[in-house]
């Protein structure tokens, strides 16, 4: 029996948000019912000011499944649909007083399910996060996604991975694979953090901010369908270039942003990000 709090216990006895929404501004569809888990999120969005105004799910799944979707919905109504893009898996848990760590892949649907449906409203390419070798053949997962997974939730055995993707769920064949995935998804993050000493030389700087930019931030890009390129390290301002279908989101600035906070946790707190 899994250990549920009390607010996941409420939520998926008494779901709020569950339904349809017909002529829904956006609508996301992740997971499937072959798995095990499916999540339909239906988006309505006032055009004037981008706030959803309305967010409804379907769910084929858990308890963890329904509870973490009703959640969602929740943090995300009277946000605008760029802010609700900040939403990530560990605040659906949080929300909830916390999941099982072995159903946190029901958080990880709803982002997930999130990304679809605002790449549906902007009339963006899918979320790649899916795409790339398929790593756990029981449940369709790919190395992008555990590899992304390693990346946001700090997972370090292929048990966490199971947890938060599925992946080694099922026959268990994949795992030798999924632990070579984490060995060296995790060894060029500890290269990265490494690199950062007390004091810098502009060499050092450049170096290791173009180690962080190819290893840690372009790969969370692509799994958008999106990329960058550092195009200049000018002293304290770093200079890069948005590419593929990151040109036309109207997130740029936010990306921007994001980048410039990675830069300034690893490399150096005055360094100031630009798009050139």
């Amino acid at each position: 029996m899994w250990d549920y709090t009390e607010k996941v216990k409420d939520y998926f006895l008494h779901p709020k948000n569950i339904g349809e929404i017909a002529n829904a501004d956006a609508v996301g569809e992740v997971g499937s019912i072959i798995c095990g888990d499916a999540l339909k999120l239906f988006l309505k969005v006032d055009k004037d000011t981008e706030r959803i105004t309305d967010a409804k799910f379907q769910t084929f799944g858990c308890a963890s499944a329904i509870a973490s979707s009703s959640a969602l919905t929740e943090l995300i109504k009277g946000k605008t649909v760029d802010d609700a893009l900040k939403v990530t898996n560990q605040d659906i848990a949080d929300y909830l007083g916390g999941l099982p760590r072995e159903k946190m892949h029901c958080s990880v649907m709803g982002r997930e399910a999130l990304e679809t449906a605002v790449a549906n409203y902007k009339g963006h390419k899918l979320p790649q996060a899916d795409e790339g070798k398929i790593i756990c053949e029981c449940f369709g997962v790919s190395d992008n996604k555990i590899r992304r997974a390693i990346m946001e939730n700090n997972l370090k055995t292929a048990e966490e991975v199971t947890d938060f993707t599925k992946a080694g769920g099922g026959c268990g064949k994949c795992i030798p694979e999924i632990e070579r995935i984490i060995q060296e998804t995790r060894a060029e993050k500890a290269e990265t953090k490494a690199l950062k000493p007390g004091r810098l030389t502009n060499i050092q700087k450049i170096a290791m901010i173009q180690s962080i930019v190819e290893k840690e931030i372009r790969p969370l890009l692509q799994t958008h369908g999106g990329d960058v390129e550092l195009i200049d390290v000018d002293g304290n301002k770093v200079i890069v270039s948005l590419r593929a279908m990151c040109t036309e989101c109207l997130m740029a600035d936010v990306t921007i942003k994001d980048i410039e906070k990675k830069l300034k946790e690893l490399v150096s707190e005055e360094l100031v990000v630009e798009s050139g």
